[in-house]
């Protein structure tokens, strides 16, 4: 299982530019959006029909954050967005999902492929692709003779691009079923996907970033914020995205807010102490008769 990780104290924000979730520069990521985004040439998709009307409700709305200390580092303190994380928000693919690239909506958020967050990532990886078999990866043949990851073009490594998606993507019709491989071979086992899948995968829809705040008293303290992962942490390139989950209220309706079905998820990125007091401050808004500043995806 990865391990969370802390931003650098001699760094005065997140990572110098670079996305704490994917490991990717802000210019290779708007590069991979725009590409996700497609071609298709006169407001239609590539089959020469009007796009979908888009469900997703924008970007600037009222949000309600709260801070906290991390009870397990007082050199810490979280910030998240309880908007967000009390919302009925829940993963349609394969139910609904558009996908990111116009007329690909089978591939979902997988068509570009995934960045590794570093090489702890990679080998944890490489670890569970040698339990993949050929009855639970489509492309098993493929990638064991010719290998599962490749360069982008800035020569960052990558699980690799076949036949469009990412080569762990099983395509619709395949018996163990369509969807992430990893994914599937972490439910076969018993396992959570976070322990199978890259950094990326598995933290999506939720973005953790970092900053060091310089207090009146010349104190310092770490300011780990967790939230919506939406278009803009794509960089300038998720506006180009054909579609994106976070704000569509098809994607919006699920029995259980994000605190909850994200438990495994939130433990990870927070610490288990983290979590039981996040689980407490959405609780108490969720109890409250009238809600400050509820996603407006969610069903009324």
């Amino acid at each position: 299982m990865p391990n969370t990780k802390k931003a650098n104290k001699t760094r005065s924000q997140q990572d110098t530019g670079k996305d704490t979730v994917k490991g990717k520069n802000a210019d290779a990521r708007n590069a991979d959006a725009k590409n996700a985004a497609g071609k298709s040439g006169g407001g239609r998709n590539a089959k020469g029909k009007p796009p979908v009307v888009s469900d997703e409700k924008g970007l600037d709305f009222p949000r309600a954050w709260v801070e906290f200390p991390d009870p397990a580092d007082d050199e810490q303190v979280f910030r998240c967005d309880l908007t967000w994380l009390t919302s009925r928000w829940t993963c349609i693919f394969g139910s609904g999902c558009q996908g990111i690239q116009a007329g690909r909506a089978d591939d979902g958020c997988c068509t570009l492929g995934a960045h590794f967050s570093d090489e702890d990532d990679e080998k944890r990886v490489a670890q569970h692709v040698a339990r993949l078999t050929p009855e639970l990866w489509q492309f098993h043949d493929v990638g064991s003779e010719s290998g599962w990851t490749q360069h982008d073009d800035d020569g960052e490594k990558q699980t690799r691009r076949w036949d469009g998606a990412c080569i762990f993507l099983n395509r619709p019709g395949f018996p163990a079923g369509a969807g992430c491989s990893l994914h599937i071979l972490a439910l076969k086992s018993g396992q959570e996907p976070l322990e199978t899948k890259p950094d990326v995968c598995w933290q999506l829809p939720i973005r953790r970033t970092y900053d060091w705040i310089e207090r009146p008293d010349d104190t310092r303290v770490l300011q780990v914020s967790i939230g919506e992962y939406d278009r803009r942490g794509w960089g300038p390139g998720g506006h180009d995205l054909h579609w994106w989950c976070t704000s569509a209220t098809s994607a919006h309706g699920a029995g259980d807010p994000v605190y909850v079905s994200y438990r495994a998820e939130l433990t990870e990125l927070m610490g288990k102490e983290g979590y039981e007091a996040l689980v407490k401050l959405c609780e108490a808004r969720l109890a409250s008769l009238l809600p400050m500043a509820p996603h407006p995806a969610d069903p009324v």
